[in-house]
């Protein structure tokens, strides 16, 4: 649910040369997602920055005052990664001063989602993705796939670019995955 209009809008962002800033969690696999995430954008051609909260000065999540740094830093779009499935009023706030959000995600969801420009998390009760138990590194580099299917192949499906990418970021998406000790099997 909303892989379309996340890869949409980060394709926009891309094209229109808006700022990104890739925002991930302290831990393996959100620094992990921001990685592959601000590695691919980079390859791309994209303005792209990244923000990783501290665990000791600001704690878990999303938060204003990195929004405040971010948007000063000339950002237009923020992209979670790993967090923001539950950060509401947050992202609420960012939107207040000019920042559009796309949240990625792999936590629980709350009954209320995040309004924004797209929410992807399999664990939405509104999303039919079969594999519920991707990590966050595993939510974007799905995200990352259909971005680049949209880009190369004009959204269809393409075994050799699938395979490329796999073989860019694979590596990354193992660790993340095996260091939140997310169950590994079937994707």
């Amino acid at each position: 649910t909303d892989m379309d209009k996340a890869a949409g809008r980060v394709g926009l962002a891309m094209a229109m040369q808006e700022k990104i800033a890739v925002f991930g969690d302290y831990d393996v696999d959100g620094v992990t997602s921001v990685s592959i995430l601000y590695m691919y954008l980079k390859e791309r051609g994209a303005d792209v920055d990244y923000y990783i909260p501290t665990r000791e000065g600001e704690g878990y999540g999303l938060n204003v005052g990195a929004f405040n740094t971010i948007k000063e830093n000339g950002t237009k779009l923020i992209i979670t990664v790993d967090t923001g499935i539950t950060a509401i009023d947050e992202i609420a706030y960012a939107y207040t001063i000019g920042l559009e959000v796309v949240v990625t995600d792999h936590h629980q969801c709350r009954p209320e989602l995040p309004i924004c420009e797209a929410v992807v998390n399999p664990r939405r009760c509104d999303c039919e993705y079969p594999f519920k138990e991707l990590s966050g590194v595993g939510v974007i580099f799905k995200v990352l796939c259909a971005l680049e299917m949209d880009l190369v192949n004009f959204g269809e499906y393409n075994l050799f670019t699938m395979k490329d990418m796999c073989k860019r970021y694979i590596d990354l998406v193992t660790i993340g995955t095996i260091a939140d000790v997310m169950p590994l099997y079937d994707e």
